[in-house]
């Protein structure tokens, strides 16, 4: 069976705790790994505000997974998806050769714009309870 690069686009309802958020990621995790899959970036983008309301919700955590799989994966991955109470919306595409290298070339232009910084020790001078 042919493996496709996929990736899913994951909205889970933001008033759950950290850890929980946590557990149903793990969840998704194992249902990709155990089904024959492999993960290739998980993207945590964080709790967002949503531009509606979906579900009665209004702050969405959201999560971002690229992985590798089966065709037959991503019918058992989206059903898993829908039956989750947590989960608001998901979204999976396939990827194609252009979407990868266009993902790799943005990649590689985030680490130009962003350069680690070092750090510089600034000197306090401390008289009579002043900080000049």
């Amino acid at each position: 069976m042919k493996n496709n690069v996929y990736e899913s686009a994951i909205l889970i309802n933001a008033a759950l705790d950290d850890e929980q958020i946590e557990a149903i990621i793990g969840r998704i995790k194992e249902t990709i790994l155990n089904n024959g899959g492999e993960i290739r970036e998980i993207e945590n983008w964080g709790r967002k505000r949503l531009a509606y309301t979906v579900k009665k919700s209004k702050i969405g955590y959201y999560v971002i997974i690229r992985f590798n799989a089966p065709t037959n994966l991503v019918s058992k991955l989206e059903r898993f998806y829908s039956l989750d109470e947590y989960i608001l919306r998901y979204l999976t595409i396939s990827l194609d050769n252009d979407a990868l290298e266009q993902l790799e070339r943005n990649k590689i232009q985030a680490t130009k714009e962003s350069p680690v910084i070092p750090e510089i020790e600034i000197p306090l001078e401390i008289e009579e309870n002043k900080v000049v």
